[in-house]
């Protein structure tokens, strides 16, 4: 599956078990490798966020090989 990355900002993220997680805000990118690592997801406002890993903006710090597959959603699965 080859897509732009413009494709996933903005689309929601949820769990492979149904739980909304947010919507995509952006990527981090390894520069020396061009490997994108993570996804940054803005939570959603009923998601609990403790326990996940954030940024210092408050968005959900997701690694970039749980998603897997896109469609109108974005599902990842996460590890327990």
């Amino acid at each position: 599956m080859k897509k732009f990355v413009t494709e996933l900002r903005g689309k929601t993220a949820m769990t492979d078990e149904g739980m909304i997680l947010g919507t995509i805000d952006n990527f981090v990118i390894d520069t020396d490798t061009g490997k994108i690592m993570h996804m940054l997801i803005i939570p959603a406002e009923d998601f609990d966020a403790r326990g996940f890993k954030k940024d210092a903006q408050g968005r959900l710090i997701m690694p970039f090989q749980a998603m897997r597959s896109v469609r109108d959603v974005v599902v990842l699965t996460l590890k327990k």
